[in-house]
């Protein structure tokens, strides 16, 4: 999620998240990650805590929330403009 990206275009950002991080994930992370995920009922909040535009609630405020700030900087200045190809999830299946 990026800080100059609106909730509407988070999608995008969040698969790419998903994409660098995911598989390196540990049990912890991946749990907090999938509770990130689904029980926020607002993608507003996700955006504004990602950008650090508000301050997570405790129950988010964890590693998975520290990478996700992180990769919203963009400090690499990627440009982030389209969803990833999903064939990397298939890699370790083949």
């Amino acid at each position: 999620m990026l800080s100059s990206q609106t909730p509407a275009q988070t999608g995008t950002s969040a698969a790419l998240f998903a994409k660098k991080y995911l598989s390196s994930m540990t049990d912890t992370q991946l749990s907090q990650y999938d509770r990130l995920i689904n029980m926020p009922s607002n993608d507003w909040d996700i955006y504004y805590w990602a950008t650090g535009a508000q301050d997570p609630p405790e129950a988010f405020n964890n590693e998975v929330m520290d990478l996700l700030k992180e990769f919203a900087k963009n400090k690499d200045m990627e440009q982030r403009l389209r969803q990833p190809d999903l064939e990397y999830l298939f890699k370790e299946a083949q």
